[in-house]
């Protein structure tokens, strides 16, 4: 199909209309590559079949240059060989003397007989033969690309065109802009005496469209059309390979495959513009060759010293490649796609590349460019022998570190290791640096690094300051080989007793890290506990090392419960208070402080604290952004707004994925408690699927798969299997010493699960270790839902006075979805009256406050019936009602994400979401109840 050529077909069908009278002309097409000229003959030559027009076609190229009168060949070979073999006889004995010249298989061989055969007799018995086919009939002859048409064909083209009277014919011929040949003197013989130069244009945003349609058998996206007609520039040739690449990579015309276009770098097309370039004079292929180095860095005054141009030399090779239609406009070296960039680099060397790209640092470096501009260059060269080179690297990954891009940071220094000349200290230096722009992003290769530049420092004090950049492993165990180096550098060093100053602050440090690694072991953790206590009402915490150390013995405090939860609180919030908020403390131990506040159910004003951070530069975007989503994830789930919990929770975890060692182990528990407070049957799959493909030896993932095992059997009925499985997680943290009722409140579920079984000893055993537990910690919201399980176990007015008890503690809570659930278990205590009313009319308050609207609608319910309250479906979002129609049609997660241009990750949170809000535990119960929603707008 030929689009948007109509001008130029009207133009050639004028042309035969007037050969049919006598009055022969030359028209001729050009313009840059892929324009669409090749495209045009051959509409022309198919356009005519169904005349009287006879047409001639001839096609150049550039390998059959040295062929002597191959184009005329071409253009005459189907004339004779298509004529009746009497005509075919007379015309060869009318013109044989020349004919044998030209057509016999052995008539010119290349070289100096070329010349000698394009003698004026050869060229004027051509055209009389032409001359008597015109006789039966007009003729338009086609010849593609004059730019390769051997010189003896040029020469009777060039005798042709100046003699078209008396002819009845119309020739067509193109020429491609920007070729070397273009300048020969018979070639600009022929151009010259054209009657019309045609120019076609690039295609228009609804020629894309109507290319798109023609190639996918649907119309595409506005933004798919838009993006497709940007990177082409409406070039046909460059449209129709990256249409033809993205339908072959299965993608559709749709707004979500836009970017996949903008990506795409087809390779038909990047072989053809390499072609191309292999044609071009050296000064063009020079200068193509230094803007692909030196691509988008913003240096256009170095590209002709590069290229080895002087000024009118880049102004012509300019000129030529824009010509050629490879740039992406005139005079500004900027090529108009990436394909044209690889095109380049493929028709170069790996020796021509490297030349160049180390000529581009030297020039960038004496121009005064920034670091990251010269160790672009650099990183493209195997060996420079720049005695710079090193110090500019370091300084790139600087640069890179400062605006969070640590995984670059660490390209620039690896090649920085790559000179041979480092050695010793400078060696260990660069290696301490890799490893610290590694550690965001590849924990184990920083442990590497470490343990490659350790051997080379010279003082206990170096080696302690390197082990310490491996960043600490906050909830999990702690890699053997991590802690065997760090218990090597702490006894190089010696204990902090014994030193002062930056050395103290070093082995201070050190006993954190070597401490916290102990965590899941009960003698380790009542050593810390004691350490803690030694240390005074009020220890120091002037330093950062100081306040590192402290944070790590109130986990370990935390953890076991052995020092009242005001103790901790109080101690925390001094932490903070002294601690700067930037983002350098995730690669520390204070991030357990906050895990201590949650704990001790005092995470009121902490969360400006924890907002502060998110505005400090920082080296590690990446970690930084899933610590702060974690821990507002675990300051909401404290304060029982679970509902937003869970946004900075998924998020979190969205992170971990490529941070599971630092982040993953967080991030699953955060999502965990979210799990459990929001009682979602689907998100509870998700992270145990999540679960089951990370498995993990550390205590604090394993018991957070046994919750929500729990769970999900409890939701199905599956009771004794439930409190098997809590039962077993209770053993397990009680041998490690982990004895905190709120970081792993498992007593309760136990409890109730064995009254439903008939143990109802047992589940009053369990509640008053459970009270006694949260009477030693102290934690008002252990408190008060310890109260509220004995309230539950025990009946009458002891009960009731157990319910009242646990509302009058958890009013001092932080926890108001606790609150709520103690209110609600109270007002169906009392049966009716006034308090009841009173009461189930607050808990319901909090619970919609807190996200909770199944806890609202129950303590709404009066006397076994619901009161008046909106249908289900009132608190969906538009677009949950819009996921939840094209459910109904029978649509899949895919599918709908394909109908509204979305991810397919968005449409499970956005039924994730509706099925919490529905109380249904997954798309089979979605189903089921669609018949009873009322989605009108929906859809």
């Amino acid at each position: 199909m030929l689009l948007e050529r109509e001008a130029e077909t009207a133009q050639v069908a004028e042309a035969l209309k007037a050969a049919r009278a006598g009055d022969s002309s030359l028209l001729l097409f050009t313009g840059p590559l892929g324009i669409g000229r090749t495209a045009l003959l051959h509409h022309l030559a198919a356009h005519t079949q169904d005349t009287d027009v006879r047409v001639l076609r001839a096609n150049a190229a550039p390998m059959e240059q040295e062929f002597a009168f191959g184009v005329v060949r071409q253009l005459f070979d189907s004339l004779l060989t298509g004529a009746p073999e009497e005509c075919r006889e007379r015309r060869l004995r009318k013109h044989g003397c020349f004919a044998r010249m030209v057509f016999a298989d052995d008539a010119v061989p290349a070289g100096e007989g070329r010349e000698s055969a394009a003698g004026e007799a050869v060229l004027h018995g051509l055209r009389s033969l032409l001359a008597d086919v015109c006789a039966d009939g007009p003729l338009l002859i086609l010849v593609d690309d004059l730019q390769w048409v051997d010189t003896p064909s040029l020469r009777w083209l060039a005798y042709l065109v100046k003699r078209l009277h008396g002819l009845r014919a119309a020739v067509v011929c193109t020429l491609r802009d920007g070729d070397p040949r273009a300048g020969h003197p018979l070639l600009s013989e022929v151009t010259d005496a054209a009657a019309r130069v045609l120019r076609p244009a690039p295609l228009t945003a609804e020629g894309t469209q109507r290319m798109i349609q023609e190639q996918f058998g649907e119309p595409g996206d506005e933004e798919f059309v838009r993006a497709c007609h940007e990177i082409s520039g409406g070039n046909p040739l460059f449209l129709r390979s990256v249409l033809v690449g993205l339908a072959v990579g299965g993608h559709r015309p749709t707004a979500g495959h836009a970017d996949a276009a903008r990506e795409l770098r087809p390779t038909q097309l990047l072989e053809r513009l390499a072609g191309c370039m292999r044609t071009q004079p050296r000064a063009v292929r020079d200068l193509a060759a230094a803007i692909a180095v030196l691509g988008d860095q913003g240096v256009p005054h170095l590209m002709a010293p590069l290229a080895g141009l002087d000024a009118i030399g880049c102004t012509a090779a300019l000129r030529a490649l824009h010509e050629l239609g490879l740039l992406a406009a005139e005079q500004e070296p900027r090529f108009a796609h990436r394909v044209v960039q690889d095109a380049i680099e493929s028709s170069m060397t790996v020796a021509e590349r490297e030349r160049l790209h180390d000529a581009a640092a030297a020039l960038l470096y004496r121009g005064g460019c920034p670091a990251e501009l010269v160790a672009a260059q650099l990183m493209a060269v195997t060996a420079s022998r720049h005695p710079w080179s090193v110090e500019v690297l370091r300084s790139a990954a600087d640069t890179a570190l400062g605006r969070g891009a640590p995984d670059i940071a660490a390209r620039y220094l690896r090649r920085a290791l790559l000179d041979g000349s480092l050695s010793g200290e400078g060696r260990a230096r660069l290696l301490i640096d890799l490893a610290t722009a590694e550690r965001g992003f590849d924990p184990a290769a920083c442990e590497r690094h470490i343990s490659q530049a350790i051997p080379l420092l010279p003082s206990a004090r170096q080696r302690a300051a390197a082990a310490l950049r491996i960043s600490p492993t906050i909830v999990g165990l702690t890699p053997p080989s991590v802690l065997d180096l760090l218990h090597q550098v702490a006894e190089d060093l010696g204990p902090a007793g014994s030193l002062e100053g930056a050395a103290r602050d070093l082995s201070l440090r050190l006993e954190a890290r070597l401490r916290h690694a102990g965590h899941e072991d009960p003698a380790e953790l009542a050593v810390a506990v004691a350490r803690l206590g030694g240390m005074g009402e009020e220890p120091s915490l002037g330093s950062a090392a100081e306040r590192e150390l402290t944070a790590v013995l109130l986990a370990a405090a935390t953890l076991t419960a052995r020092l009242p939860a005001d103790r901790i609180t109080g101690l925390a919030h001094r932490i903070l208070e002294r601690e700067p908020a930037t983002s350098a403390r995730v690669h520390s131990a204070l991030p357990l402080v906050v895990i201590a506040l949650a704990a001790s159910d005092s995470v009121r004003g902490i969360s400006s604290w924890l907002s502060a951070e998110r505005h400090t530069a920082r080296q590690d975007a990446t970690v930084v952004d899933a610590f702060v989503h974690l821990e507002q994830a675990m300051m909401l789930t404290a304060r029982g707004r679970a509902a937003k919990a869970l946004d900075h929770a998924e998020r979190a975890a969205l992170l971990a994925e490529a941070h599971w060692q630092e982040l993953g182990v967080m991030s699953t528990i955060a999502l965990t408690g979210v799990a459990l407070e929001l009682r979602d049957p689907a998100l509870t799959e998700r992270i145990l699927d999540r679960l089951g493909r990370r498995r993990s030896a550390g205590l604090a993932l394993t018991a957070a798969l046994q919750l929500l095992k729990a769970a999900q059997d409890t939701g199905q009925g599956r009771w004794n299997g439930a409190l098997e499985t809590l039962l077993a997680c209770g053993r397990q943290l009680e041998a490690s010493g982990w004895r905190n009722p709120v970081l792993f409140p498992w007593r309760p579920c136990a409890a109730a699960l064995q009254v439903r079984v008939g143990d109802t000893p047992a589940a009053f055993a369990l509640a008053e270790e459970e009270h006694l537990r949260a009477e030693e910690w102290g934690a008002p919201v252990a408190v008060g839902r310890a109260l509220r399980l004995k309230g539950r176990l025990h009946g009458g007015n002891r009960g009731i006075n157990f319910l009242r008890e646990s509302v009058d503690v958890l009013r001092a809570s932080a926890n108001e979805l606790e609150l709520a659930r103690a209110l609600l278990t109270l007002g169906r205590r009392l049966r009716g009256g006034t308090e009841a009313e009173a009461v189930l009319q607050e808990a319901a308050s909090l619970a919609a406050a807190c996200g909770a609207p199944w806890l609202a609608e129950r303590a709404r319910t009066r006397n076994g019936r619901a009161a008046p309250a909106a249908r289900p479906e009132a608190g969906l979002t538009r677009t949950e009602r819009t996921v939840i129609s094209l459910v109904g049609r029978g649509l899949t997660n895919q599918e709908i994400a394909a109908e509204l241009g979305v991810t397919s990750r968005a449409v499970e949170k956005h039924l994730t979401n509706a099925y919490r809000k529905l109380g249904v535990s997954g798309r089979r119960e979605l189903i089921r109840l669609l018949p009873r929603l009322q989605l009108e707008n929906g859809s």
